[in-house]
């Protein structure tokens, strides 16, 4: 073979080879493009919302690793494409060497080069086909994933969005703008730029983004807000920070729900309650209804002394006969509401009402050191009291009552209609006071009497006899001596 002829020859193959890398170097820029749009398109599968944040964060993970092993595919091929241009050098050397030393050197020394070239060549193109073909199949993944996620998006019931510190939607998804009342993303976008605006409360975003400035995440964040219509509707928010690497504030993302249903049903239930316990407390004690709502099921207690108050309402059964059943029920509310007044101001116990008579307590269920001053007091003033009260046929009313004190056993009774009542020769004495003595008088004990006796003026009355107990001094209860 003549030289020109070998020249011709090295210079075809050498076009031939620059061809081929150049060929694989825009192989190689194509698979690099691929993988930065396997990249974006990885991105662009970020979501928005609590609701589907951990599947996501899943999926981004796995898809991410992938990506870490195209790129050392990358890198292989990198190296590959140098291992070529390499060779390429080592084969220019070797057409200048064969120039110098003969056919038959040059032609071995060629083919070696050839063949390594091609060698390395189809190695090249099978890594190629095959990183190529990942990324078609990831992409096609990814894309999956991203209308996935983005159906989510768009159909969850939440509203999701992503906001600027300064209030401002960088996104929004149709159930969100449902919750504000707008007819879709981009009029609430449009419309809301400040989002603080729409809180009912002053400052109310403010102290949310104290919040997550403080702790990154806040869930269950109850506001109310006005709707575009102005009307007004209650949310439950969790937001997240998101941050970019130098730890710089990007924008806030998170969830609403409109919980303006369960907040109504949470007043009326409390409303409820609060009709409930008033209507309980009507009934008992304080301290005894906090027991029974704490599901005590006996309730008894024994106290060494109570002062017992029994008042009756005299021939008010032969009133009930002649008059009509409202003027009568009219008649006794606006008396004994007259009279648990009086039983509030000394802080005495009202225990019940049996028709017209009317039981009272002092003493318990809280311990009260002047309970015996306090029942006289009560009984005095609401002697006083009865004589502003006339029956429907113009005719004054008048009181009996009785005073006793000694020890008593206090209970709740009942499992339907509960009722606190008592027990004991206190509870019997007291009643025989109010039942044998005199209308327009308080009769009581001997041991009021000497209770009462510094204070009070009293009247003996002399020895009677009482069922159960026989003969018993008692004395009348005219007034207080000094005003205490």
């Amino acid at each position: 073979m003549s030289q020109d002829a070998c020249d011709a020859t090295h210079d075809a193959d050498a076009r031939s080879l620059d061809c081929q890398i150049a060929q694989l170097q825009a192989e190689v820029e194509r698979l690099s493009q691929e993988n930065q749009d396997l990249r974006l398109a990885l991105l662009t599968t970020t979501e928005h919302g609590d609701l589907i944040e951990a599947q996501l964060h899943t999926t981004n993970q796995r898809l991410q690793a992938e990506v870490a092993e195209r790129q050392l595919a990358q890198a292989a091929l990198q190296e590959i494409l140098e291992t070529v241009l390499r060779d390429k050098a080592d084969l220019e050397l070797i057409l200048e060497a064969t120039a110098a030393h003969g056919d038959m050197l040059e032609y071995q020394l060629y083919t070696q080069a050839v063949a390594a070239m091609r060698q390395s060549e189809d190695t090249l193109r099978e890594q190629a086909q095959f990183l190529e073909q990942e990324v078609v199949a990831r992409t096609a993944q990814l894309r999956q994933a991203e209308a996935k996620y983005r159906s989510i998006f768009e159909n969850a019931a939440e509203g999701i969005f992503q906001v600027t510190e300064t209030g401002q939607y960088l996104s929004a998804n149709p159930a969100l703008a449902i919750i504000y009342g707008y007819a879709s993303p981009a009029a609430l976008m449009a419309k809301v730029t400040d989002v603080g605006k729409c809180y009912v409360q002053p400052k109310r975003r403010d102290e949310l983004l104290v919040y997550l400035r403080q702790f990154e995440t806040v869930s269950g964040f109850e506001s109310q807000v006005s709707r575009a219509d102005g009307s007004l509707i209650w949310i439950s928010e969790n937001m997240r920070t998101v941050r970019d690497e130098m730890g710089t504030i990007l924008y806030y993302e998170g969830s609403v729900q409109d919980i303006t249903d369960r907040r109504q049903m949470e007043a009326e239930l409390r409303e409820q309650r609060q009709l409930a316990e008033r209507l309980l407390l009507n009934i008992l004690p304080p301290s005894i209804a906090m027991r029974l709502k704490q599901s005590q099921t006996t309730i008894a207690d024994s106290f060494p002394t109570a002062t017992v108050l029994f008042a009756d309402i005299v021939n008010f059964t032969a009133l009930s006969a002649t008059t009509r059943p409202e003027e009568i029920v009219n008649l006794l509310n606006a008396v004994f509401s007259t009279f648990d007044q009086l039983v509030d101001r000394y802080r005495l116990e009202k225990i019940k009402t049996i028709g017209d008579a009317y039981m009272v307590v002092g003493g318990l269920p809280k311990p009260q050191a002047d309970h015996i001053d306090a029942t006289a007091n009560l009984a005095l003033d609401m002697m006083a009291a009865i004589q502003q009260f006339r029956t429907p046929k113009g005719y004054p009313l008048t009181l009996r009552i009785g005073i006793h004190t000694g020890p008593v056993v206090a209970g709740v009774i009942g499992t339907r209609k509960f009722s606190y009542d008592l027990w004991g020769d206190t509870v019997n004495i007291a009643s025989r006071m109010e039942s044998q003595g005199k209308p327009g008088a308080i009769q009581v004990t001997e041991i009021v009497y000497q209770a009462l006796a510094a204070h009070y003026d009293l009247q003996p009355r002399g020895t009677i006899h009482v069922k159960g107990k026989g003969a018993m001094p008692t004395y009348w209860l005219l007034g207080r001596r000094t005003q205490l």
